[in-house]
């Protein structure tokens, strides 16, 4: 059975790797490359919402 504690490792991986295309993304923007830079944020953006919703399912399970 899935813990509260794994859900939240796999939040905090989701996370740093939001940050880390957000970041790579950032660079993008501005140069010839920034049509790259959207797509990222593209996935940024999917990230972020895999992240809430796995905060969601953690608290779902400690209730």
């Amino acid at each position: 059975m899935v813990s509260p504690a794994e859900l939240s490792s796999l939040e905090t991986a989701i996370r740093e790797l939001r940050e880390r295309i957000t970041a790579a993304a950032d660079e993008l923007v501005g140069t010839s490359d920034e049509d790259v830079a959207v797509d990222l944020y593209d996935v940024e953006r999917s990230l972020r919402t895999a992240e809430r919703r796995i905060i969601k399912a953690t608290d779902g399970l400690n209730h």
